[in-house]
C-alpha cells in the first residue's frame, strides 16, 4: 500500500479545474492508499468553526470521508490558509492533526514533515502574522465568533497572500532555502524532508547518509504530489482529464 502527500491546492470553488481534478484523484486513492498526508493549504481558506460555513467544500469533505471509509488514514498538517481545523476534521473525519512540523516514521523512514511556512525564518512579516492567527486564544475565540468573521479573515489573507507571493518568489531562492533547511533536518538523524508551502516541485536524493528532499509543488497549476512506496519517496504529476 502506498502513502500519498498532497499540499497547496488552495481550493476556491467547485467549478474550478483543480477542484474537479482533486475530487477524481481522491476517488482513485480508495482501496490502494494506506495514508493520505495533507500538508497544508488544501483550501484557500478554512477556519474550524463549530458549524461549517464553507459549504463550497462539501464535495471535498464527502470525498475525504469516502476515502477514510475505505480504510485510508488521514493526517493533516495545518497550513497558513487552513488552521484550527475544528470538529469537521478532528471528529467527523477522524484526522490526525498536526499544528506544526513533526518527525514521523513512515514505511520505516524517519521523515521531517511540515507545511513549510516556518522554514523561511527571514520572512519576519509572515512570522508575526502566523503567531497572531495560530495561537490558542484565537482557537478558543472561534467557538464563540460568528461565521461571518471567517469571510473577513479570508478576504484579508487572500489579498495579502496574492499580493506578496510573486514579490517573495522573485526576492528569495526558495529551492536554496529548502535545501539549507534540509541539511539541518538531516543532522537530526532524519531520512527525509517533505514540505509544501513554496509551490516549488522537486525531489532530490542525497547520499552519505541517504536523505530525500521532497518539495510538493502545488495542486493549482502543477498538480504535483508525493508518493511513497516500499520506502521510496518520489514526486508525481496528476494529468488533467
Amino acid at each position: 500500500m502506498r502513502t500519498i502527500f498532497l499540499a497547496d491546492a488552495h481550493l476556491v470553488a467547485p467549478s474550478e479545474p483543480n477542484y474537479r481534478l482533486l475530487l477524481q484523484f481522491l476517488r482513485e486513492l480508495e482501496g490502494n492508499t494506506e495514508t493520505l498526508f495533507i500538508m497544508g493549504d488544501l483550501f484557500d481558506f478554512w477556519l474550524g468553526f463549530p458549524t461549517n460555513p464553507f459549504r463550497q467544500y462539501d464535495d471535498v469533505l464527502v470525498a475525504l470521508q469516502s476515502l477514510v471509509n475505505s480504510g485510508c488514514r488521514l493526517v493533516y498538517f495545518e497550513g497558513n490558509h487552513d488552521f484550527h481545523l475544528g470538529p469537521v476534521f478532528r471528529q467527523q473525519l477522524g484526522a490526525d492533526i498536526h499544528r506544526g512540523p513533526d518527525i514521523l516514521t513512515v514505511q520505516g523512514r524517519k521523515l521531517f514533515l511540515c507545511h513549510g511556512d516556518q522554514i523561511h525564518r527571514a520572512d519576519y512579516g509572515y512570522r508575526v502574522l502566523r503567531l497572531l492567527l495560530h495561537n490558542r486564544v484565537i482557537a478558543t475565540a472561534i467557538k464563540y465568533a460568528p461565521p461571518s468573521l471567517a469571510l473577513r479573515i479570508r478576504a484579508y489573507l487572500q489579498h495579502n497572500s496574492r499580493a506578496s507571493y510573486l514579490v517573495k518568489d522573485q526576492r528569495w531562492n526558495y529551492r536554496k532555502i529548502i535545501r539549507t533547511f534540509a541539511r539541518s533536518v538531516r543532522e537530526q538523524g532524519c531520512d527525509g524532508l517533505v514540505t509544501g508551502h513554496f509551490h516549488s516541485a522537486f525531489c532530490e536524493d542525497l547520499d552519505n547518509p541517504p536523505f530525500t528532499i521532497l518539495s510538493l509543488g502545488d495542486w493549482m497549476d502543477q498538480f504535483t504530489y508525493g508518493e511513497m512506496a516500499e520506502g521510496t519517496l518520489c514526486l508525481k504529476t496528476c494529468q488533467m482529464r
